[in-house]
């Protein structure tokens, strides 16, 4: 690791030059919810695809009931019924009306639905006390989507809205790329599976959970491996055992200046994996190359897990969106009013943690808790990143900032 710090925009750079998108096919559409479309969707139908009743009620011409009031009704046979999915009437001859269920296709020659409200709701006959307006209580054909219109645009992030929408015309898949395979990997001879014992020197693998969290979050389908030891040989096997599956690899601890940085000691001989220092706090150091026949890309995460986590908020998440064609592929800020004031080194992107909200005044965002990175109660208690640019060295209440908010979908 060289003493040359490399910025955080130049570090996500490389990255994303080196990450390519996953191919597109045909996914059920349950399948891509929240994936980008990677097709432009046009209407195969319209919607509605035929003319049908807004109400419960009857199905008229409008100018034979043209006159009815409550002192004058208007009495007109009714010649069957129409129900949803039941339309055994397709056509309505002058001074007859038939009875209609909400959804059910208006025969020809009627022009407007008389609701029941408005009648005696009579079988045989029926009694109408009031007058609609020609097309009064039908949905016509099309009202809503024509055939041919443009449905979704690629790179649409599709939601439950989208995928009601693409259902509703008939829809059954839709083009989208695949979820990226992700492997965590925790490394750290003193990390134990939470629900077992601790030792004296022991401490419970949380980061593992945390970054496959933020992976499943992300739309990646995660891989959380067991904890590995301090050992090269044992984390190059268990790494060669998990490429099989992984599109993407993600370790953490290991990465810094210590005796047993096992990541670093057991990749750097390869020659495929860049590691030096970032200019961030927390997260300086840091690693991202390609491993294994197929170039897998790999992220060497630091193991503190607050350095952890924004590491992966700043690098991995672009790198997965930009694998699943979503674009922005970084989380986008939002100005907030600072409600205390803070201090940042200078020479470094200083990420603290935040509660984003608002006030009177607007936006504003808290500090929470103090600096350290492994102070993950505080980041728990957070819902934003505060950026304090790296020749800013502190800032003081009311004054503007630029805040991540980490529980906004973009």
């Amino acid at each position: 690791m060289t003493d040359e710090l490399t910025s955080v925009d130049d570090h996500l750079a490389r990255i994303l030059e080196h990450i390519r998108p996953l191919p597109d096919f045909q996914q059920p559409l349950m399948e891509t919810l929240g994936l980008a479309a990677a097709e432009d969707v046009t209407a195969p139908i319209s919607l509605p695809s035929f003319d049908n009743s807004a109400m419960d009620g009857y199905a008229v011409r409008q100018a034979d009931v043209v006159t009815a009031t409550e002192e004058s009704p208007v009495h007109l046979p009714v010649v069957g019924e129409i129900g949803a999915g039941q339309a055994r009437i397709l056509a309505l001859s002058p001074g007859t009306a038939a009875k209609i269920m909400t959804g059910a296709p208006v025969p020809a020659g009627a022009d407007a639905v008389v609701p029941y409200e408005w009648t005696d709701r009579g079988v045989a006959k029926v009694e109408i006390t009031r007058a609609p307006t020609p097309g009064q209580h039908i949905r016509p054909a099309g009202e809503d989507v024509a055939a041919g219109d443009l449905l979704i645009e690629s790179g649409t992030i599709l939601g439950p809205r989208h995928l009601g929408l693409l259902a509703s015309v008939g829809r059954s898949s839709v083009k989208s790329r695949a979820r990226p395979r992700v492997v965590i990997l925790s490394t750290g001879t003193e990390l134990r599976e939470p629900g077992n014992a601790l030792g004296h020197d022991s401490i419970y693998d949380g980061n593992s959970y945390l970054l496959a969290a933020s992976a499943r979050r992300a739309g990646a389908i995660a891989y959380r491996v067991g904890i590995v030891p301090d050992e090269p040989r044992a984390f190059l096997d268990s790494l060669q055992d998990q490429l099989v599956r992984a599109d993407v690899v993600v370790t953490s601890g290991g990465v810094s200046q210590g005796d047993f940085d096992v990541v670093k000691e057991a990749l750097a001989p390869l020659g495929t994996v860049w590691f030096g220092g970032v200019a961030m706090q927390p997260g300086k150091p840091q690693g991202f190359g390609v491993v294994g026949d197929d170039q897998t890309p790999i992220f060497t995460l630091p193991g503190n897990p607050v350095s952890s986590y924004i590491s992966f908020e700043m690098f991995v998440l672009p790198a997965l969106r930009k694998m699943m064609g979503m674009a922005p592929t970084s989380r986008p800020t939002v100005s907030a009013r600072l409600t205390r004031g803070v201090s940042s080194p200078e020479g470094r992107r200083q990420f603290l943690r935040g509660e984003l909200g608002a006030d009177s005044r607007g936006a504003s965002v808290a500090p929470v808790g103090g600096h350290g990175s492994h102070l993950i109660g505080d980041l728990a208690n957070s819902n934003a990143l505060i950026v304090v640019p790296e020749d800013t060295t502190s800032l003081a209440a009311g004054e503007m900032v630029q805040v991540l908010p980490l529980d906004s979908e973009f």
